[in-house]
């Protein structure tokens, strides 16, 4: 069995900061998790506030992950996956996911939140068959993360790039779209590129309001981009029907109450031709 986790100080505890909100931490709270501080829980209900249903997105985009994961593993055959803004580990994470289609399923996620680290190495254990290895980096740097996931993964095979809830972080437009390309650029043909980031359009005002709180430095730095903005991420990439769609409609089987209603985060599946 292969599970690793690389830092530069083992001693995590010690450089986690409780007095203020970490995003991983509010969407671990929204998700009705235990990890997570009161500073965390004030902002989570602030935001919960001002836009109202934002469990509903929190969800919705982790049952996503598992539907894409799912697709990527069983139907495009992918067995390697890196994971970068992993988030505090929850039910079905992305290694659990594709090694119950394969269990050689190879997965590095990466974070920069010393929390997540700490959990990781206690709760991302892979299936012996296949690896499971964490990196604590920022997506930023994209030599780092890259030269350390090659320890477990190998870049000549096809392999699926995880970005969910992360390229909302980067606010400057070129330099998102330019990490994308820069990571996307290390893969072979053949590998995937997923995406899921918050919106603006579901509900608009709610979303202006949030983005005036983010500007006057009361809540975390995010960029909500338009469902078209985050389809520029997927250019010179082949997008998995149904393209770039809410969360909640990503492959998603209706039921009786029929198809869930659109939330504020979109998201898409990409091969690289």
């Amino acid at each position: 069995m292969t599970d690793d986790s690389r830092s530069s100080n083992p001693d995590l505890s010690t450089r986690i900061d409780t007095s203020r909100p970490h995003q991983a931490r509010v969407w671990n709270y929204w998700l009705g998790g235990k990890d997570n501080y009161p500073a965390d829980r004030a902002l989570a209900e602030k935001l919960r506030e001002i836009y109202p249903g934002m469990e509903d997105i929190a969800r919705h985009a982790r049952t996503f992950l598992g539907r894409a994961v799912r697709y990527l593993a069983a139907e495009a055959g992918i067995r390697q996956f890196l994971d970068i803004g992993t988030g505090l580990p929850t039910v079905d994470n992305t290694h659990e996911v594709a090694q119950r289609v394969n269990p050689t399923s190879r997965i590095v996620y990466v974070d920069n939140d010393p929390l997540v680290l700490l959990h990781a190495r206690a709760l991302l254990t892979s299936d012996p068959r296949g690896a499971c290895a964490y990196i604590e980096a920022d997506v930023r740097d994209t030599d780092k993360l890259l030269a350390v996931a090659a320890e477990t993964l190998d870049f000549s095979r096809p392999t699926a790039l995880m970005l969910l809830g992360v390229m909302g972080t980067i606010m400057a437009d070129d330099q998102a779209y330019a990490l994308v390309k820069e990571l996307m650029g290390a893969l072979p043909p053949g590998s995937y590129l997923v995406v899921e980031d918050g919106t603006k359009t579901v509900k608009p005002d709610a979303a202006a309001e949030a983005e005036r709180l983010r500007d006057n430095g009361e809540v975390y730095e995010y960029k909500l981009r338009t469902p078209a903005e985050i389809a520029q991420f997927f250019d010179g990439l082949e997008l998995v029907e149904p393209g770039v769609v809410s969360v909640s409609h990503w492959r998603v089987e209706s039921d009786v109450f029929g198809t869930p209603a659109e939330v504020d985060a979109f998201c898409g599946v990409a091969r690289k031709p």
